[in-house]
């Protein structure tokens, strides 16, 4: 796991286009940039351009066993699980501007992904597969909400390796497994939700 606090690196990640690409690497393993270009539906040549910003900020690397040959270039990521660490982020020059701007990427994103997961949809009720919402509350310690957050990045992992793999005849599509593992936050607008109204 590869922690981050260079604020030119969250800049990198909240371009749209360049957190797809991390997607599908991460989905994929490794891509040629026509690759990328053909799984997002952009042009090669911006695919190709948005490869060497992430490379730039040591996120990506070219993979020299996956070529065909030396002028083959294919990319994998540096690191499967990219973290950032907000606090020593923010205390960088130029860190909290650039962390506001990665923040607000991701809330938007967040949010863009709980619409489209209660977005009703003919295509997807006929196929439960296609999307699963749960959500849970639990009552846990500091270590065992630890231990939570580490058995479900092991499951991910293990699916995401067997994405990597040939599977045959069926064609696998790119899923979103977002996760939120935390303290329960006070109700929206309540400042005080044990207060007695």
């Amino acid at each position: 796991m590869a922690t981050y606090d260079d604020p030119r690196i969250l800049r990198a990640i909240a371009h749209p286009t360049r957190n797809r690409v991390l997607h599908e690497l991460s989905a994929a393993g490794s891509l040629r940039a026509a690759d990328v270009a053909q799984r997002t539906g952009i042009p090669a040549n911006q695919a190709s351009f948005h490869l060497r910003q992430l490379a730039k900020y040591g996120l990506v690397e070219i993979d020299p066993d996956a070529g065909r040959d030396k002028r083959d270039r294919v990319w994998r990521l540096t690191d499967d699980d990219i973290t950032i660490s907000p606090r020593e982020m923010v205390q960088q020059p130029g860190g909290e501007a650039a962390y506001t701007v990665f923040q607000r990427s991701s809330v938007a994103w967040g949010h863009h992904l709980v619409d489209e997961a209660f977005k009703v949809s003919s295509e997807l009720e006929d196929d439960p597969a296609r999307r699963l919402v749960s959500e849970s509350s639990l009552r846990l310690t500091k270590d065992e909400a630890l231990e939570l957050q580490q058995e479900l990045n092991q499951v991910v992992a293990r699916y995401r390796e067997t994405g990597r793999q040939p599977s045959g005849e069926e064609e696998r599509d790119l899923y979103s497994v977002y996760q939120i593992v935390q303290p329960m936050p006070d109700l929206a607008g309540e400042a005080d939700p044990g207060a007695a109204t």
